[in-house]
């Protein structure tokens, strides 16, 4: 059958269904956060990020991650439109699944990254504009970056950096930028009034994400091996080991334990073994996940205050500084008995990876915040970026969509 593995295929296929759903996931997670008359404006970002990176994926945004290197920053055109992606593997990148199934798995992961950002601008952002934004950003930010890391000759590849599954790809670039849109749009009105509307929506939405993770980080193996398998095991102990530590926190400071923060936990331990999860024992992620758990509390709870900004659902403190602690774990623990094809970290004897792990995040840092700024930047020239007082009192639901999620009050 050309090299293609009726399992590999399966279970790559099944673990595509699985990310596809994290969207959704993420959905519910942040539109329980927001008041209620923005619950539905919320929501519709991420699916928003699904309807406009599924096109933009298919005619030019495969072929300029996965396609041939031009000087190590971008892929050419040899795949656009999907020309010559069918069923027959492409070694660089998976050896045993047809390259339609791989470019297929790719796609969900370029959909969620953009959703990511739309929680540090939720409630505040214009809908045409948030869409547009995304479709720029994902050819002029995602693209690149995922590139720079997966694609076959992008530097960050070839400089021996590790990404499993997406801790430089998908979170620090979305939680970087999520940062720099927050401030360039700024703050919301009335923000110390704030409260969440519908917690278990949120927990919800927790849940499905730590489902579709599996997927997510497993599938990154591309195989039904002993990498997937490993990666399936490290990412539900992080996941545990980050609201533990998170549920500490809030017990030492606040006397409390609060069911957002067993949410918030549960997401900052799955980002954080997201880049080491094929790399990684399961011990190391019980330390990566209750790391991640006590810094992201400490971004969210004391940083983000000080500084004074609004990332409204904490895109940047759960996602940004996950993925740069994750990324730096990963120099640390990563071990080649776990994956050959990975390199030994720092507690194996070599200082190297922590550097080139570094390298890495620098870059992925600079880019995604000096582009993000750039788009919002040009993007404001055309069209209005936020919504009037008027809109943002009345909510976004009624003023941008005509519509209301609840009966009664929309308070």
């Amino acid at each position: 059958m050309n090299g293609v593995n009726a399992a590999d295929t399966s279970f790559i296929i099944f673990a595509t269904a699985l990310v596809m759903l994290m969207t959704p996931g993420l959905a519910l997670f942040y539109g329980g956060m927001v008041r209620r008359k923005n619950v539905l404006s919320t929501t519709v970002h991420s699916y928003t990020a699904m309807v406009i990176v599924s096109l933009q994926w298919v005619i030019v945004g495969y072929t300029l991650c996965f396609g041939k290197d031009f000087a190590g920053f971008i892929g050419n055109f040899q795949f656009l439109g999907l020309q010559g992606v069918g069923f027959l593997p492409n070694a660089n990148y998976a050896a045993t699944i047809p390259q339609s199934v791989f470019m297929l798995f790719q796609l969900m992961f370029a959909i969620i990254t953009p959703a990511l950002i739309s929680g540090a601008i939720a409630e505040r952002m214009k809908f045409i504009a948030f869409a547009v934004f995304i479709l720029l950003w994902s050819i002029l930010v995602y693209d690149p970056i995922a590139h720079w890391v997966w694609g076959y000759g992008g530097w960050l590849r070839n400089l021996g950096a590790l990404d499993f599954a997406g801790g430089n790809v998908v979170h620090i670039s979305s939680g970087v930028s999520a940062l720099v849109a927050a401030i360039v749009i700024g703050k919301r009105k009335k923000l110390k009034t704030i409260t969440p509307h519908n917690l278990p929506m949120t927990l919800l939405g927790a849940a499905i994400l730590w489902f579709g993770w599996f997927g997510f980080n497993a599938g990154s193996a591309l195989a039904v091996n002993g990498i997937a398998l490993n990666a399936f095991i490290t990412t539900n102990t992080s996941a545990a080991a980050g609201a533990l530590a998170w549920g500490i926190c809030e017990l030492v400071v606040r006397k409390k334990v609060t069911s957002l923060g067993i949410a918030s936990g549960i997401v900052v331990g799955l980002v954080s073994i997201t880049p080491g999860a094929g790399f990684v024992s399961p011990m190391a992620s019980i330390l990566i996940g209750g790391f991640g758990g006590v810094i992201c509390y400490f971004f969210v709870t004391v940083v983000k205050q000080k500084l004074g900004y609004d990332d409204a659902l904490d895109a940047f403190g759960c996602h940004g500084i996950g993925g740069i602690w994750g990324g730096i774990a990963t120099g640390i623990f990563a071990s080649k008995a776990i994956n050959s094809a990975g390199a030994n970290g720092l507690i194996y004897g070599n200082i190297k990876l922590v550097g080139i792990q570094l390298i890495a995040i620098v870059a992925t840092i600079a880019y995604s915040a000096i582009m993000t700024f750039i788009i919002l930047k040009v993007l404001g020239k055309f069209m209005s970026l936020r919504v009037t007082s008027e809109e943002e009192a009345d909510g976004l639901d009624v003023s941008l969509h005509g519509e209301e999620a609840y009966g009664g009050p929309n308070i």
